[in-house]
């Protein structure tokens, strides 16, 4: 079955075809349904929501050489075992790999989207995954996380994914990967509540993954925690 989409949202990310190769890409992955073989398409809400996720990470790694990539997948639903979106997940990094290299990846994913993106998280060329409001039922796998830097983000008034099982997949990812947690008080699953600050975080968590400079962020303040010990930040 071809996979449209996924080319095109690459290049108009700013990557032309026959363009040199970038310093590193960003993906951003967008929400879904637990089932469903619906066509995914641009004007779906869960996509349209990524739309200023990615705005804001372009702005804070404009002049570095990165490329964002804003993909869709293929089908609307995660699909049980067929896991259709990291299968396109994958589909993209490998054609990532072929087209520039081993330049790094960074995974930024919303709701399913997270939960594909840290499925991802074991292709050679990611780095670091950032997931937003995730979707992470009992069980998910970490093995392939290791090596990555990794950041969960959840909001206290998330009504469709559980906060709890976020910070749950987070203690047990931490005995393979670096693994920071914030929880944003007052912040839904569609990331409305507190829009900026949701958007400033991915945008943080991206440029200090592909760019890093000093920075005294919640991103930081959250790995620096994290790595000595203390609970989650609360912002």
């Amino acid at each position: 079955m071809s996979r449209p989409g996924r080319v095109t949202a690459t290049r108009s990310a700013g990557w032309p075809a026959g363009a040199a190769g970038p310093r590193g890409t960003v993906i951003v992955a967008h929400g879904g349904r637990s089932v469903s073989k619906e066509p995914t398409t641009a004007v779906q809400p869960s996509v349209l929501r990524m739309i200023p996720v990615a705005r804001a990470i372009r702005r804070g790694l404009r002049g570095t050489g990165v490329v964002i990539c804003r993909p869709r997948f293929v089908f609307r639903g995660w699909n049980g075992s067929e896991a259709s979106p990291v299968h396109d997940l994958n589909e993209l990094l490998d054609m990532l790999a072929c087209s520039v290299g081993s330049t790094p990846v960074v995974l930024v994913g919303h709701s399913m989207g997270a939960r594909a993106a840290l499925r991802a998280a074991g292709h050679p060329l990611v780095s670091a995954v950032a997931g937003l409001a995730p979707w992470l039922p009992p069980g998910e796998p970490v093995s392939q996380l290791a090596g990555c830097r990794i950041l969960l983000v959840h909001g206290s008034a998330d009504h469709v994914t559980s906060p709890g099982a976020t910070w749950a997949y987070a203690a047990r990812a931490r005995s393979v990967a670096q693994v920071a947690t914030i929880e944003v008080r007052g912040g839904d699953h569609a990331l409305l509540r507190r829009a900026c600050l949701w958007h400033g975080i991915a945008a943080e968590f991206a440029r200090l993954s592909l760019a890093p400079r000093a920075s005294a962020g919640e991103v930081a303040t959250a790995f620096t925690r994290a790595d000595t010990g203390l609970p989650r930040l609360v912002v």
